[in-house]
């Protein structure tokens, strides 16, 4: 047991996780001490003599369960990044353990005293209480005995279904993969994306990612074949629209216990939205223009095909649209978006341009795999600021996607510096570069964004550290870092041929420019469906339940006036991760509702000289080295000067 390396902190540089060290059999008896230390030290804080403060309290709370943070940091990202059959089994068990382990903190009585009775002094501080306040009140924390009990039960239920339908998900990704035995069939597809998909039996297999439109949909020329890939995405995971729809019922009941009249109300109250109202209000102003905007793609994309269009060739056709409008064509812009050029020449190349910080690769830190590579990140003066961690490739037992997450979050109460990590799920080839598509390349730029937002975390406190901010806040500084791929600085430095370095044509970024507006409708359409149909689960009603999940899913489409049979939901229930396996729970609505902020954000740097360290240093001083420790709307009108409008976001999109 004292080999375990859970026990103790690192040794390695930022205290980086020693995954070469990591065992399974480490994981059940690390989560074991971890909650059982945890709780002899909420005991000692909730039982404690002394007159309650904020640094015997509230403080004590957050240098509490170090243990537990370690092994759950890594546990979760291995399970996430390079799962197997026995990490799932441990997650099964261990899932439900830590929902009870977390009630036990929250629902106890005598702590929950203790902190009403503190007072605090600092901004940081007094954030900080609010949040510890409302953390506990949302927890139920004031309910009576027999309310916490059925509360109790409700949590666990949650945990294991939420944990079974992620599980589900991601077996999906490979067993319904399409499989084809003549590579014919995958006419359209480059020759090394082609021997990449190629296995030992001979068949070709073309695993899911994690939405409905799959990429290779806008390549395949085979009608039929893109049929059956779609119907495979779309039909995927089946069992997990049972899951779906008793998790919805558990939610509503849950959201009633705690005053609520439905989880969507009980889950916006703590963001910046603040209520059902004015989300709707938002949402509202966009589902007329987004569905009239696609609706004229459509009758293009038919006129172009020759016949009306079906789900699986939109994208195929809206390339040839994108070709025959603009001359342009997205194929022809991937041998300049070489994966480690992107990243060295690009993404990093704009954060030096904007903070002046710069990266160095560490080959002596591993990750858990041999795909992941980690970089040191210096400020300007060279003092140390953080590592970042990149897994790039899609793999079997990888969810699907792409995002980021903290392995080491930033705090002085520790004095531990930030070690970030970001996922893509990038196919990698047989043999030769990686070449990455334009929104590969958008997806790198975005996850970094994220990772900037941990990395220049300031604040004392773990519980505001870096990403730690409203749910639907936290896309936006991701949001605010695409702006950066086409930026003329930034694109010239990074987007050159694979083969002979040359810088790719202006004309072909003038025609991308030029056509990227076409199929905003269906990017919107896609995107407000997923949303509204998130919304639609988690308005139930306490007590309403839903026998035919897919039924519902129909009505709920018709009821938004956002069902159009061409465009299906980016995510359909039964993997739509985001809302039953990922926390985003009513509120998927947070993009949109960050892009207002993102649009403005955009204004505000083309107004004031674009990529310069200024704008930079105003933008990581008011805002990202913030992380959750001050209101974040009062943040953005910090930085921006005022508050939002919708009107950036409408022009962007084309909905004006």
């Amino acid at each position: 047991m004292a080999e375990n390396p859970f026990f103790a902190p690192s040794e390695l540089p930022y205290e980086l996780p020693p995954f070469a060290d990591v065992r399974e059999e480490h994981y059940l008896p690390a989560f074991e001490r971890g909650m059982a230390v945890q709780l002899a030290e909420v005991d000692a804080i909730a039982n404690s003599t002394e007159p309650p403060t904020f640094d015997n309290t509230i403080a004590g709370l957050e240098r509490s369960g170090r243990v537990l943070d370690r092994t759950a940091t890594v546990f979760f990202s291995i399970a996430s990044s390079n799962s197997s059959d026995g990490v799932m089994e441990i997650e099964k068990q261990i899932s439900p353990q830590l929902t009870r382990h977390n009630d036990a903190i929250r629902l106890n009585r005598a702590l929950w005293a203790r902190i009403k009775q503190v007072t605090a002094e600092g901004p940081e501080e007094s954030w900080l209480l609010e949040k510890y306040r409302d953390d506990f009140i949302r927890a139920g924390a004031d309910l009576s005995e027999p309310e916490q009990d059925r509360l109790r039960a409700l949590n666990e239920e949650l945990s294991k279904l939420s944990t079974e339908f992620a599980q589900s998900l991601l077996k999906a990704s490979t067993e319904s993969a399409l499989v084809v035995h003549d590579p014919k069939e995958l006419d359209g597809l480059d020759a090394a994306r082609v021997d990449s998909l190629r296995q030992d039996d001979g068949t070709y297999v073309l695993p899911l990612l994690n939405y409905t439109a799959q990429p290779a949909l806008a390549q395949l020329t085979d009608r039929d074949v893109r049929r059956r890939l779609y119907e495979l995405s779309v039909g995927r995971a089946p069992g997990n629209f049972e899951r779906a729809a008793r998790m919805a019922a558990l939610r509503a009941e849950r959201a009633a216990l705690l005053g609520f009249p439905s989880h969507a109300a009980y889950s916006v109250a703590d963001q910046t939205a603040k209520s059902v109202e004015a989300v709707e209000e938002m949402l509202g102003q966009l589902v007329g223009p987004a569905v009239r905007n696609a609706k004229k793609e459509a009758e293009a994309l038919a006129e172009q095909a020759g016949f009306a269009i079906e789900p699986w060739d939109w994208s195929y056709y809206s390339e040839k649209v994108r070709q025959a409008r603009y001359d342009f064509d997205g194929a022809a812009m991937r041998p300049y978006f070489e994966l480690n050029r992107v990243f060295r020449d690009g993404v990093f190349f704009a954060a030096t341009k904007l903070y002046g910080v710069t990266f160095a690769e560490r080959p002596d830190l591993g990750g858990y795999h041999p795909d992941v590579t980690v970089f040191e990140v210096f400020n300007e003066d060279e003092t140390r600021l953080g590592l970042f961690v990149l897994d790039p490739y899609a793999r079997a037992g990888k969810r699907g996607g792409a995002w980021m997450n903290n392995l080491v979050d930033q705090s002085f109460l520790f004095a531990l510096r930030p070690v970030v990590m970001n996922n893509l799920n990038v196919t990698k080839p047989a043999s030769g570069p990686t070449l990455l598509t334009y929104d590969e390349v958008n997806t790198a730029f975005h996850e970094f964004g994220h990772a900037l937002h941990g990395l220049f975390s300031q604040v004392r406190y773990p519980r505001v550290s870096g990403t730690s901010v409203p749910r639907d806040f936290v896309e936006y500084p991701s949001q605010v870092n695409e702006m950066w791929v086409t930026w003329p600085e930034v694109l010239a430095n990074y987007a050159k041929h694979h083969e002979t370095g040359e810088p790719m044509p202006a004309e072909l970024v003038e025609k991308l420019q030029a056509a990227e507006k076409f199929n905003q409708g269906f990017k919107t359409v896609e995107y407000l469906a997923a949303t509204l149909l998130d919304w639609s689960w988690h308005k139930l009603a306490p007590g309403e339940t839903v026998s035919d999940p897919e039924a519902f899913e129909a009505t709920a489409l018709e009821a938004a006036q956002i069902a159009f049979p061409p465009v299906r939901p980016r995510y359909r229930t039964n993997y739509f991760q985001h809302i039953f396996a990922g926390g985003y729970s009513a509120g998927y609505y947070s993009y949109i509702w960050s892009e207002v902020l993102d649009a403005e954000s955009v204004e505000w740097f083309k107004e004031n000289g674009g990529l310069t360290r200024a704008n930079g240093d105003h933008f990581r001083r008011e805002l990202l080295s913030l992380g959750g420790s001050l209101d974040p709307l009062t943040a953005f009108r910090n930085f921006r000067g005022r508050e939002a409008s919708i009107q950036p976001l409408l022009a962007r999109r084309g909905l004006i």
